[in-house]
């Protein structure tokens, strides 16, 4: 029998990809993939297009999230898989993130002015119009924003000197934990998943996350390396976490792929049936 595989983490122009969420869908039809989720960060906006667009071309789409949180003094996500999209609980908690971004966004334009670059918010929500953007303001905006004012030459410069977690502009507003994420995740009725784990160089998080409902890791992920993925497979077998992949698609921006190309990581999709705890709705879209 001929396997099927699942790309669990991207992003549309709900939040800071550059693609729509009925591109996203076709672009995994496009690579091969059965199934796709759709994670944007603190916003569920492009979930429905997305679902739609799973429906007319036959791929499944996973409605998900991707929520911003904080721990031991650096931003960690979790991903919620098969969440309720519709629930007005989850909607009105994630509108209430999606201002402390704001605040964060303002405070780090703030820091780049100190640093002589002057970019506005108005430069921000151009670059943001510029992808056909919905609800979600990232730094991949902010990035845009400094490169087409020439104050870096590529995306990936301005994360690197300036948005980045070391970056001189680098802001980390007071947010949830984690385990307010994971809660938040099962009372939408989706599985939560911490997402890029070696990102964080915070492996004692795992455990105690897992304690307080963490159901799955994302060990396959564009910007870990194979002697990670290894070491987070371990981990998951250890703790009984259910494995996942994800590309962690953006789309491009100036030119440069942001993150990885759809279905550069991905996984066996037998893995939705123990992700998906709302059963009877796993073929709505299938």
């Amino acid at each position: 029998m001929e396997r099927s595989y699942a790309d669990l983490h991207s992003h549309t122009t709900a939040s800071d990809g550059t693609q729509s969420p009925a591109a996203n869908v076709r672009l995994a039809q496009a690579v091969g993939l059965a199934a796709i989720a759709i994670t944007d960060h603190d916003t569920v906006a492009g979930v429905e297009e997305a679902l739609a667009e799973g429906k007319t071309i036959g791929i499944h789409v996973v409605p998900g999230v991707e929520i911003s949180t904080v721990a031991l003094g650096q931003d960690i996500h979790v991903l919620g898989l098969y969440i309720d999209h519709t629930d007005p609980v989850l909607l009105a908690r994630l509108a209430e993130l999606r201002e402390v971004r704001d605040r964060r966004n303002e405070l780090m334009l703030g820091k780049l002015a100190e640093l002589g670059m002057h970019i506005t918010m108005e430069d921000v929500l151009a670059q943001k119009e510029l992808s056909g953007g919905d609800e979600t303001i990232g730094r991949p905006h902010i990035a845009a924003a400094l490169m087409s004012k020439g104050y870096v030459a590529a995306i990936s410069e301005a994360f690197e000197k300036y948005l980045g977690k070391s970056g001189a502009a680098y802001i980390n507003p007071p947010r949830i934990h984690p385990r307010t994420a994971i809660e938040w995740i099962r009372e939408a009725g989706g599985t939560p998943v911490l997402a890029h784990p070696g990102l964080y160089g915070a492996d004692e998080l795992i455990p105690e996350l897992a304690g307080a409902g963490l159901e799955g890791l994302e060990v396959y992920h564009s910007d870990h390396t194979p002697e990670q993925e290894l070491k987070y497979a371990r981990i998951a077998e250890g703790l009984n976490l259910i494995v996942t992949a994800g590309s962690d698609f953006h789309g491009e921006r100036g030119g440069e792929m942001i993150h990885a190309m759809m279905g550069s990581r991905k996984i066996d999709s037998a893995v939705l049936t123990k992700l998906n705890k709302r059963g009877e709705r796993a073929d709505e879209n299938s």
